[in-house]
């Protein structure tokens, strides 16, 4: 692991039962980089996010955040040593205000650090703002997605990790997500973003792992990967 890089994954297997879902996935990112891990559907993608985070466990390699292997800690261990998780089904909490929402997820960062208050979420979202009292389950799958990365800022992670944030949603929403998204990165925000949609991660990303069949087969940069169309037609479906 480099000095300068936050989290690193190096050579994790995942296993579902007897299933082997990854083989050997090895990245890592810096600070204020945004990855994209781009592949098709079923690539390994958000079994990977749930390894960093610790829902599903690796049984070999290891994972590090900020040079301490943290794969044998509990997803809100992992959450305590500054990794921030979005994930694909959102979670929110339907009965509660989204102010409510935000507030749940208060915490310090490492070391005490806090650089997101409730008044620079409603700046950087100011969708929530407008719509502060309203319960979660009212808002619609956009709004709800929005709340959701919101909420994890709260806490204000070294790293956050979305996980297929564009999907399931309407185009004009996905560009909506999409401008969040770059604002963040344009504000130093260290991203993973686990999608199926190249497109989507072009203007987003600075670098890119591309996974299949549960194990990486490219690496690179995004002006790289848009240069190559071969891993692009055979990997992305371009």
């Amino acid at each position: 692991m480099s000095a300068a890089e936050i989290l690193r994954v190096e050579d994790i297997d995942v296993f579902y039962g007897a299933s082997q879902i990854l083989f050997g996935v090895s990245f890592g990112v810096e600070k204020g980089q945004s990855l994209a891990l781009l592949g098709r559907n079923g690539a390994g993608k958000s079994t990977t996010m749930k390894a960093i985070i610790g829902i599903a466990q690796a049984k070999r390699g290891t994972v590090s955040v900020r040079g301490t292997q943290v794969q044998k800690f509990t997803p809100d261990r992992i959450a305590r040593e500054g990794v921030g998780f979005v994930p694909e089904d959102r979670q929110i909490f339907p009965e509660h205000s989204v102010e409510d929402n935000l507030k749940i997820a208060i915490k310090p960062g490492v070391g005490g650090r806090v650089d997101w208050t409730l008044e620079k979420i409603y700046d950087v979202f100011p969708i929530l703002a407008s719509m502060k009292g309203r319960m979660g389950g009212r808002l619609s799958g956009g709004e709800q997605q929005m709340l959701t990365i919101a909420r994890t800022l709260m806490g204000n992670p070294d790293v956050v990790l979305l996980d297929e944030p564009s999907e399931g949603l309407a185009p004009i929403i996905v560009e909506k997500i999409g401008e969040l998204i770059q604002r963040l990165r344009d504000m130093g925000t260290t991203l993973i973003v686990a999608e199926q949609n190249m497109h989507f991660c072009l203007d987003i990303a600075s670098h890119v792992a591309v996974i299949d069949k549960g194990h990486i087969v490219y690496r690179g940069s995004i002006d790289e990967l848009r240069a190559n169309d071969d891993v692009k037609k055979r990997y992305l479906a371009v």
